[in-house]
């Protein structure tokens, strides 16, 4: 178990309540411990992580340094998501409509200098290996689009009348003769230089409303198409004919070269720019009705010189082979993933690991002395610049090369940092001496079962990969890949059906419920009432039920310990008794390793429903003693305390759980009759008895 514990809620609930980050998260993980341990969570917590103390992010701040030599990281100027209210960078992911999730601020592009690390690198493998993986298929595509592998042709433009040229990258470099203008980035290096002066005003006015989008609003199908002339025109690499130079929110300096070629008459994009401001649309492609829609199926090229006649997969090869022998362009593959940002202005996460020297440059942090620990005594208040910015303690520091007066780097890394390696500590979570271990690591992992929620596909999933091919490289694993087989859970809502939230007011705190239930009765509930893959949300009476299973449960064994004298009878009802007992047996260790908790639940219940239709007809059969303690057995996955009491009432020594699993004899499962689950809209509700006779 372990406590993934920096980031921005922390922090901005100490802005807003005076309360430090580390005081509120230490407090909120004894009580989490206090609850799981309550719930009778069967942890180790002699390995137990928690990402904000020290020994942790020492060393991930060593993993930071290992990317650093292998040249993985690296720091550069960029546009990124600028929360003003925060006064922090955000991830895409982080913004939604616009606004900052946390506090629904109006979001803008910022240019700061910011620490990157070099997953694209990683992009080929990143993407290949996904097919090895078992993960489900919805984490596979988030991953493989997100990743987004195009290849295509990269093209060199020149700006008219001056020595300025940009490249363009086009997964469809058949359509060149159909280009009828460009379009640069508003963020583009050249744009001010080669704005005509009749035109500065409404390119500084459009640049302006743009820093206000986020990349995802920018890169949205639905938006409308919006752009501005600059007044410059470039030549068309082949033609020499002059092609007016925009600039269109739609186009990113992040990504590609932040310049496209448009050619409306096969893109759908180019094509509502180019009627929106009567822009020339020139068919190349047969096929379609450029009249109403742009055409971007196969077909035979037109308008096209010495491409004419030709397929768009046999032009895209000839035109490449046109553009290499001129070099004026040459085959590229690219992918839509970017580096990744790990630059943080706020307090709450772990310092980069980096000095400023005034003679050396920059300079890492010798190893021997992590961790750059975070000061106690700091003003995170909102100021504009990280909160350790104004710490002379913490930023006033010695070059330690050669002792000057240095500069220690005021940024935090990316929360996602320090949860993209923890898998690899966990084993070896008390070393002080290294991160962990080698040969331990190697022995123990890649991770063969990993349960994670989808929303972190293209975030905490695909930067763990990233890591542990990193260190793969410097030598420090054997393995490829962290997780080889994924899981997503279900997430468990309000009573109201909607995802819980203090602001809502729907939170459920499972301290109410196991003080009115006990623990046994709540975590039970936690399997039965829900899938485990769809979740759902929380419904009172569930649980209740729960209680009264828990009820009729204790009935059962109350009765069987009532018993003073067991006979030898076996008959019938004794064969009966068996038969049920090894198909649930069966059912409920299928259904575990399958993770259909709520099954095995309900398999449970039609068990104990027997046995009490059995104890009532008072044979008192000494099969009934291996019965009752293998249905205590099966029922201490979901109530281990109370199972634990039953296994020690019925004589046996030693804690339950270090028995053997109960297992089914093939031969007692033959019967006439058969069990079916009955679902109603994917809701388990319950177990009929059928013949199998003519059952089809």
């Amino acid at each position: 178990m372990g406590f993934d514990a920096f980031g921005l809620p922390a922090e901005n609930y100490a802005i807003k309540t005076g309360i430090h980050p580390h005081d509120s998260t230490m407090n909120n993980i004894d009580a989490m411990r206090r609850q799981l341990k309550e719930m009778g969570g069967m942890f180790n917590w002699d390995y137990e992580v928690v990402t904000c103390d020290p020994k942790y992010y020492k060393w991930t701040q060593w993993v930071f340094l290992k990317l650093y030599e292998r040249g993985l990281a690296y720091k550069k100027e960029a546009p990124v998501n600028w929360c003003p209210s925060c006064q922090t960078v955000l991830a895409n992911e982080q913004v939604i409509g616009g606004k900052c999730e946390r506090c629904e601020t109006r979001v803008y592009l910022k240019n700061m200098s910011q620490w990157f690390l070099k997953i694209t690198d990683y992009a080929e493998e990143l993407l290949q290996k996904l097919d090895e993986l078992d993960w489900p298929e919805k984490a596979k595509a988030a991953q493989r689009n997100w990743i987004g592998k195009s290849t295509g042709a990269q093209i060199k433009f020149k700006v008219d009348g001056s020595e300025y040229e940009f490249e363009v990258f086009t997964t469809r470099p058949d359509t060149i003769f159909g280009v009828s203008y460009v379009v640069l980035a508003p963020e583009h290096e050249l744009v001010d230089k080669i704005t005509a002066d009749e035109y500065r005003d409404a390119v500084e006015q459009y640049k302006e409303q743009t820093k206000y989008m986020t990349e995802i609003d920018r890169q949205s199908t639905d938006k409308e198409k919006t752009g501005v002339f600059t007044g410059a025109y470039a030549l068309h690499p082949i033609t020499n004919k002059k092609l007016p130079i925009w600039i269109a929110d739609y186009v990113l300096v992040t990504y590609g070269t932040g310049s496209v070629m448009a050619v409306p008459a096969h893109d759908s994009r180019d094509y509502a720019f180019a009627k929106k401001y009567n822009l020339p649309i020139i068919e190349v492609v047969s096929g379609g009705n450029i009249e109403e829609a742009a055409w971007e199926g196969d077909g035979s090229l037109i308008n096209s010189e010495f491409l004419n006649g030709l397929n768009v997969e046999n032009a895209k090869a000839k035109i490449i082979e046109y553009l290499e022998e001129k070099q004026i362009g040459k085959k590229k593959v690219t992918y839509r993933l970017r580096d990744w940002l790990i630059s943080r202005q706020r307090y709450w996460g772990a310092p980069i690991p980096i000095i400023y020297c005034e003679d050396c440059g920059t300079v890492p942090v010798p190893e021997k002395d992590l961790p750059v620990k975070l000061p106690y005594n700091v003003s995170f208040m909102p100021n504009g610049q990280s909160p350790l910015a104004t710490c002379d303690e913490f930023k006033n520091t010695t070059c330690p090369r050669y002792g000057k007066k240095a500069v220690q780097e005021v940024d935090t890394m990316d929360t996602f940092m320090c949860s993209s390696w923890y898998f690899l500590r966990y084993p070896d979570a008390n070393n002080d001496k290294e991160a962990f271990n080698t040969e331990t690591v190697n022995k123990m992992l890649p991770v063969d079962k990993y349960v994670g929620g989808a929303e972190h596909s293209c975030m905490h999933l695909i930067y763990a990969r990233f890591v542990t091919k990193a260190l793969r490289d410097a030598g420090y694993l054997n393995f490829d890949e962290p997780f080889i087989s994924l899981l997503h859970q279900g997430t468990i809502l309000g009573p109201d059906g909607q995802k819980m939230s203090k602001s809502r007011g729907n939170t459920v705190s499972p301290d109410d419920y196991i003080e009115k239930y006990g623990s046994d009765i709540f975590r039970t509930y936690l399997m039965f009432g829900f899938n485990f893959f769809d979740g759902g949300p929380w419904n009172e009476n569930g649980i209740i039920a729960i209680s009264k299973y828990f009820e009729r449960f204790e009935r059962n064994i109350n009765q069987y310990l009532s018993i003073d004298t067991f006979t030898d009878l076996y008959g019938d009802e004794e064969i009966a008794l068996e038969k049920i007992l090894h198909s649930i047996i069966k059912a409920v260790t299928n259904d575990i390793n399958a993770f259909q908790f709520n099954m095995a639940v309900a398999r449970m219940m039609e068990l104990t429903r027997a046995l009490k239709r059995y104890l009532d007809t008072n044979r008192n059969t000494k099969i009934l003693k291996e019965v009752v303690k293998t249905t205590v057995k099966l029922f201490a996955p979901g109530a281990p305390h109370t199972a634990e009491e039953y296994w020690e009432m019925l004589g046996e020594k030693g804690s339950i759980f270090n028995s053997q699993w109960p297992e089914y004899d093939e031969s007692k499962l033959e019967t006439a009759t058969m069990e079916i689950a009955v679902q109603f809209n994917g809701r388990f509700k319950t177990v009929i008895t059928v013949p199998k006779e003519g059952f089809p």
